[in-house]
């Protein structure tokens, strides 16, 4: 039996919404175009000191560890309340969900792979939840007969993950995203063969 682990005293109201102001301000910044974003500018743009801000992340590692795994949170909850008229279309809807974190954390992945290798458990720990997630949502729609049997749900999210490393605007990419969807459908289902 493994002891448990310490639990973490609560946060104070004051600073919890520190710490939100912190990821806000940072998710802003890193999502302009060629954002090189420094901890000051963060602590300049969140309205906090120096000192806040390293007390909540004592270093831009866990600040871009932080801002990845609240967007997987993010992915894992729109499995869960994702709409679609059919299961297959939930499905869909949850893979483009998918497709605009992985375009939106595209650069911050990119950074923390920097900082460590891809065998690190931020990466797969937090793959095997959006997997957990999604998978409920693929078995639906393949029991409704709206999704192909033949691939696993780790090809599909590889698939729509190397659609959105290919450089372009949204109106060059998103056909390209549609059409693979679309060969998702069973065949003789209105999908190419």
């Amino acid at each position: 039996m493994t002891p448990d682990k310490p639990t973490a005293p609560p946060r104070r109201a004051d600073a919890e919404r520190n710490r939100d102001k912190i990821l806000a301000a940072a998710r802003a910044a890193f999502a302009e175009p060629g954002a090189q974003v420094s901890m000051a500018e963060v602590s300049r743009r969140a309205g906090v000191g120096m000192a806040t801000l390293y007390r909540n992340f004592p270093g831009r590692r866990e600040l871009l560890e932080a801002l990845y795994v609240d967007e997987v949170d993010a992915v894992c909850e729109a499995a869960k309340t994702v709409g679609g008229e059919t299961p297959g279309a939930a499905f869909a809807a949850w893979l483009h969900r998918f497709f605009a974190f992985f375009i939106s954390k595209h650069d911050i992945a990119s950074e923390l792979l920097a900082q460590t290798d891809g065998d690190d458990p931020v990466f797969s720990e937090n793959r095997a939840r959006v997997l957990a997630a999604g998978r409920p949502l693929l078995t639906a729609a393949q029991e409704a007969r709206e999704i192909r049997e033949d691939l696993t749900l780790e090809q599909m999210c590889d698939m729509v993950i190397a659609i959105a490393a290919i450089h372009g605007d949204p109106d060059y990419v998103e056909p390209i995203l549609r059409a693979a969807l679309d060969g998702l459908r069973p065949v003789g289902d209105g999908a190419p063969a």
